[in-house]
């Protein structure tokens, strides 16, 4: 029976993870103002793209310093913190784009509406800001989100606060970023390390082989 025939297993890859100094790299190479908030927003949230693509600007919280993000994966709301240095660019890009509904609005015939952006721009973004600041990983604005988390991580945010961040069902979900995190995998001490062997002075060399 067809339902019986198992499938083979699909490769798991580990995403790719920008450093600290990537992502500065990445935010100072955008092409303009639009381009820029687009890039500090995902890796200030950790938000998904198409969640990004329907922020409003009611969602934005100054006063509470946070974000909500509304009806993300699952249909399920969360909120993120606001940074300062996000909120300082977000009030600029205000004052330039002054948008009505949604934070980042889109076209309609090529004429700015107040309609989501389309996940292409955010696309073309994230390629434009790659290719100028000389980044040869393969990025996406996935990758913001991979670095976001990452990176808190490293800072020492606990896996269930990251869970709740970037609004993972289950924890195993946010169990990946382990494998991601130098200073986690580098502050386990090597079973070799703790081994009692003789001096390499002490360990006889093999004959050479003549060369041919």
């Amino acid at each position: 029976m067809a339902e019986h025939i198992t499938f083979p297993k699909q490769p798991r890859r580990l995403p790719t993870v920008l450093s600290p100094e990537e992502v500065a790299r990445l935010i100072d190479s955008a092409s303009n103002l639009l381009h820029r908030t687009l890039l500090m927003t995902l890796y200030s949230t950790g938000m998904r793209r198409a969640e990004l693509c329907r922020l409003r600007v009611n969602d934005i919280d100054g006063r509470r310093m946070m974000i909500r993000i509304q009806q993300g994966k699952g249909r399920r709301d969360r909120e993120v913190p606001l940074s300062p240095k996000l909120l300082e660019t977000l009030r600029a890009y205000w004052r330039w784009m002054t948008p009505k509904t949604f934070l980042f609005p889109g076209t309609v015939k090529h004429r700015r509406a107040d309609v989501p952006i389309s996940s292409n721009t955010v696309w073309f973004a994230c390629r434009q800001a790659t290719q100028a600041a000389g980044i040869t990983k393969h990025l996406s604005p996935h990758t913001l989100r991979h670095s976001y988390a990452s990176h808190l991580l490293e800072a020492g945010a606990d896996l269930r606060t990251i869970q709740l961040l970037l609004g993972h069902s289950r924890l195993e979900h946010t169990l990946v970023y382990l494998h991601l995190s130098p200073k986690h995998l580098q502050a386990i001490t090597n079973p070799l390390d703790s081994l009692e062997l003789s001096n390499l002075e002490q360990v006889k060399h093999p004959r050479r082989l003549a060369k041919k």
